[in-house]
């Protein structure tokens, strides 16, 4: 469900698998970022992943919008009561007044019309139009475009507002926070792929020259080596080609100032690509400062690259990896675990006896030297905490729904204010909610705000229950697999940088900026705009009504009063 790579492996899985889980599927219309591999075709058509999509959104219906329900029960009532007042008026004239002739009864029957059209408010199509319209200029103003009228008021009428986590919530840009090594442990400034923010210590200090910043240095250098990434930059800032954890480092090694040293003094020569089943990837180069010697860099999975180290490096030295080394290590991946921040391990190992070509993983990745850690997260938003705030004190209730990993969906929601730290039963995931019939699953919603590990269907799942208990539903999306949830939901909101041509197309507005506090200030403007005509509804159905009555009361009162003449209403 996340737009991010995904390892694949052949290896058979404990069914039933959440969509997100099943490694051992592709997906068509998804890309290849990197190896190779053999496929068997399981399923084509309507029977894929994207043709389910493709049902799911032809077989949803088009709801009304509050508005037009509020409309047609106005309508109703409206009518109801002109009717009851036309025909009171008409029987009465009929019975008080003494009409002979046809002509009279037929001047009788207009004024019952005349009764009835009166209270018509007819202005307020016109009305509507105008005010729905200035709506949709004033939320352009604001990066929200409006691709239908009705979208400008339903938003205002929101009640909930579900919402996707990368890209809307965070910043979809992989960034390292924090490099652990021998000597200690660093925080990396700045977020994004531009290469701009300071290294600091623990404390809070300035990095100088020293243990930690060289062993930093060879973390950073050595797994920017081992990246297959690219940087650049154009007019509307910093961007990245290929992963984004290996993007990440690329910019935390400009941070750290080491990019230009690594350049000069290594070049690679050799490759061993990455597999999910080693969770290692390691390269050759030769360095420079040793004569053009080889040395082997590798980079992956720390409990797994850990494995394959002897020897770790402690300042500018190289000392054996024991025992209580091991433990600090392990004891360190699991803190910035339990922090829902992706770790990376990284080792090398100069080498004199390995031959670049048809380089093989057994070749390299052993007796490796550890180097340190990395610590990467893609951050919240900076105003979304802000927007959040403002939703809640509005009444609105916020949903994160993601395919990402139950932990980390829980530590951004936290940190966004969108859950309790408190509350252990914050997170639901795609597993759960298969487990939950209706009536569970209304009871789940109205008290769940983050699921993780979601498909299609459990969105779809999720709004039902939501409009079932009342709500009105704003649902965010940005890839194909939002596209039905945003159909279904009382109003679609897509992204309009990263969301795709389906997802605009079903959805009722577009961010143009994909920021979640642009929703939270159309949820503003939109109340604003359901609040006037609410008084204009006052208005004008005050002046109709107050001619109805006025008639009627006439009408009434006219043989009491003498305002009769012969068979005719005076």
């Amino acid at each position: 469900g996340e737009s991010e790579p995904v390892d694949k492996d052949p290896a058979p899985l404990d069914a039933p698998a959440a969509l997100g889980d099943r490694t051992g599927m592709v997906f068509g219309g998804t890309s290849v970022t990197r190896g190779t591999g053999r496929a068997v075709v399981v399923a084509t058509g309507m029977a894929t992943q994207t043709g389910r999509i493709a049902r799911m959104l032809a077989d949803t219906p088009a709801e009304p919008t509050p508005l037009e329900r509020e409309i047609a029960r106005l309508g109703r009532s409206l009518g109801g009561a002109v009717l009851v007042i036309a025909v009171v008026v008409v029987a009465t004239v009929l019975l008080t007044s003494h009409i002979s002739t046809l002509d009279g009864a037929v001047r009788v029957l207009l004024l019952g019309v005349s009764l009835a059209v009166a209270a018509v408010p007819e202005g307020l199509p016109a009305i509507l139009s105008v005010v729905l319209a200035i709506g949709v200029q004033r939320m352009a103003r604001r990066h929200a475009i409006v691709t239908s009228l009705s979208a400008v008021e339903t938003l205002g009428s929101a009640s909930v507002i579900c919402t996707d986590k990368t890209g809307t919530l965070t910043q979809n840009a992989m960034t390292v926070q924090r490099v652990v090594t021998a000597s200690g442990e660093l925080t990396v400034e700045g977020v994004g792929y531009a290469p701009d923010g300071a290294v600091l210590t623990t404390d809070g200090a300035q990095l100088g020259d020293g243990p930690l910043r060289w062993e930093a240095a060879v973390v950073l250098s050595g797994g920017s080596l081992a990246s297959n990434a690219h940087l650049h930059h154009e007019d509307d800032g910093w961007g990245a080609v290929g992963d984004p954890t290996e993007a990440a480092l690329l910019v935390a090694e400009r941070k750290l100032g080491s990019l230009a040293a690594r350049r000069e003094r290594f070049e690679r020569v050799a490759e061993v690509p990455f597999t999910s089943d080693r969770k290692l990837m390691s390269v050759l180069a030769t360095d420079a400062e040793a004569g053009g010697s080889l040395v082997v860099v590798t980079k992956g999975a720390p409990d797994v690259l850990l494995g394959r180290c002897t020897r770790a490096l402690v300042g500018r030295d190289v000392v054996p990896l024991d025992d209580a080394r091991r433990a600090h290590v392990l004891a360190a991946v699991g803190q910035l675990s339990d922090d829902a921040l992706r770790t990376l391990g990284v080792a090398y190992r100069p080498t004199g006896d390995v031959t670049p070509a048809g380089l093989e993983p057994a070749d390299v990745e052993h007796d490796l030297v550890w180097a340190g850690l990395v610590a990467m997260i893609d951050p919240p938003r900076p105003e979304v905490a802000v927007a959040v705030a403002d939703a809640h004190r509005a009444g609105i209730h916020v949903v994160m729904i993601t395919g990402d990993h139950p932990r980390t969906a829980r530590r951004i929601a936290v940190d966004l204010g969108i859950a309790d730290a408190d509350d252990d039963h914050a997170v639901l995931t795609g597993a759960d909610l298969d487990g939950l019939d209706v009536e569970a699953l209304g009871e789940a919603v109205a008290t769940t705000s983050v699921f993780a590990r979601v498909a299609p269907e459990h969105k779809l799942r999720i709004v039902d229950a939501l409009q079932a208990r009342g709500e009105v539903v704003a649902m965010t999306g940005d890839g194909v697999n939002d596209a039905p949830a945003l159909k279904t939901s009382d109003i679609g909101v897509a992204m309009g940088i990263t969301g795709t041509e389906v997802t605009r197309a079903a959805a009722s507005m577009i961010l143009a900026d994909d920021n979640f506090a642009t929703i939270v200030a159309a949820v503003r403007e939109g109340r604003g705009i359901f609040a006037n005509i609410r008084k204009f509804l006052r208005y004008l159905l005050s002046s109709n009504l107050g001619e109805v009555l006025t008639v009627f009361v006439g009408v009434v009162l006219a043989a009491p009063l003498g305002l009769t003449g012969h068979g005719e209403v005076v």
